[in-house]
């Protein structure tokens, strides 16, 4: 892709954007960058880039800013509907996401992971056992370190996740091994329905060939329904015994090739929950479709601590135990944490709707949760879906709810902080969400 002299245009200029800007002034494109957010609102960015010959259209998104554009990037946040990018395509100005461009020049294999939930933990553990199979791996992508950054490395293997609003302006982007971990229903509030949500995320197999592998979850029954429309190589895991895949029982992984197996015991894994040894299970499929031998992976298992904000344990006080789960911004991740205990739950929910049905959870908190604590700018809306089926009280912010929640907790029970919502009413992110709550419990 000869980039040299072209006029690119960056639409959004966050982390993605402002690494893309970067990237592109480095390969002599002419640059600009668009953002609806003031110059100041942008200072912190605008700072880091300084120096660079870029031009910056602020506060706005007029048509003019894409007279003479060859090429239009939008940032992961950017949606489909942005003015500019309607603009862009009336003028057959072609529109390439950051992955898209990464791919194109990026020179080792790629491994990309999707998925409503678990993709941040799987992705990790991956690039953890490939790590530990003596393997230079770039790790990032919606996780972490953006993947344009990784084009300029010395990297053997790229292991990404990639959310469904980046594969949105994919053509090319064709990993060697795709992970499709799960699909509920998620950001509703940019896709019209399930279906189109559904259809972004699986066009992480789009350009695959047979060359190529496809890591399915077979009891997820929207994931395995597109096994016969997918030209790579299938690898599925679930629960179930197969002769070809992955499957877990109650005390290990197993995978199986044929006439070749493999098993992993968990009696020394750290992390619980269904969910994940769900992605371990992803990850085991993953890493053995990769070649990685048997010992690193079951080294990693072992080794892996978990994610901050991913079912997190915080403490134990007064015999109740307190787990931050900020990162379960949707109804199916409540689902799974919820299904992890035995314990009668105190959840803590609320923030931003994400247009998710709450109907989901109802039969999860009428057998697990003993108090719903509910806060944020959706307390009203979850309080109707569910509020009948358990003591439910609503109240202003975090704050006020973990003390709703230590006041009220006995011995024994779990108090849950799992929101089933964005954490943009109130927070900066589900990370300052998640911090907030933790410093809170922590004080108790």
């Amino acid at each position: 892709m000869e980039l040299k002299g072209k006029t690119v245009l960056v639409i959004g200029l966050a982390r993605t954007g402002s690494e893309c800007a970067r990237f592109f002034v480095n390969e002599g494109a002419n640059v600009s960058v668009s953002d609806r957010k003031s110059e100041q609102e942008l200072a912190p960015e605008i700072t880091r880039l300084a120096g660079l010959p870029i031009r910056y259209f602020l506060g706005g998104e007029e048509r003019e800013w894409l007279t003479g554009v060859d090429l239009v990037v939008p940032s992961p946040g950017v949606p489909q509907e942005n003015a500019l990018l309607k603009e862009a395509a009336q003028r057959c100005i072609p529109a390439l996401s950051e992955i898209e461009i990464a791919y194109r020049f990026f020179r080792a294999p790629l491994v990309a992971i999707t998925g409503t939930n678990g993709k941040s933990t799987t992705t990790t553990l991956v690039g953890e056992m490939f790590k530990a199979g003596d393997q230079k791996v770039f790790v990032g992508g919606n996780l972490g370190a953006p993947f344009i950054g990784a084009v300029a490395g010395d990297s053997e293997w790229g292991v990404i996740e990639v959310s469904s609003f980046q594969l949105e302006w994919v053509e090319e982007f064709r990993p060697r091994i795709a992970a499709l971990l799960n699909l509920t229903e998620d950001h509703l509030d940019r896709y019209p329905d399930f279906q189109a949500y559904s259809a972004a995320k699986e066009r992480i197999f789009a350009a695959q060939t047979a060359a190529d592998m496809a890591i399915i979850n077979r009891d997820d029954p929207s994931v395995w329904a597109l096994r016969a429309r997918l030209r790579a190589r299938v690898v599925s895991f679930g629960f179930t015994e197969v002769d070809n895949g992955v499957f877990a029982t109650a005390d290990e992984i197993v995978w199986r090739d044929g006439a070749s197996e493999e098993r992993f015991p968990l009696r020394h894994v750290k992390i619980q929950g269904v969910h994940n040894k769900e992605n371990m299970m992803a990850a085991v499929a993953v890493a053995k479709s990769a070649g990685i031998r048997r010992e690193a992976i079951q080294q990693t298992l072992e080794a892996f601590p978990g994610l901050e904000h991913r079912l997190e344990f915080v403490r134990e006080k007064n015999g109740v135990h307190y787990y931050n789960d900020s990162k379960g911004t949707n109804v199916g991740a409540v689902v799974k944490s919820l299904a992890g205990f035995s314990a009668p739950v105190i959840l803590l929910a609320g923030g931003v709707d994400k247009g998710g049905d709450y109907g989901v959870l109802r039969d999860g908190i009428k057998q697990k949760v003993r108090r719903l604590i509910l806060f944020g700018a959706a307390k009203q809306i979850i309080a109707t879906a569910l509020g009948d089926l358990t003591e439910t009280v609503i109240v202003n912010d975090v704050q006020s709810a973990v003390r709703d929640a230590a006041a009220h907790a006995q011995p024994g029970d779990v108090v849950l902080l799992s929101p089933a919502c964005s954490s943009f009413d109130q927070f900066q992110n589900y990370a300052e969400r998640g911090k907030i709550f933790k410093n809170l419990v922590l004080a108790l």
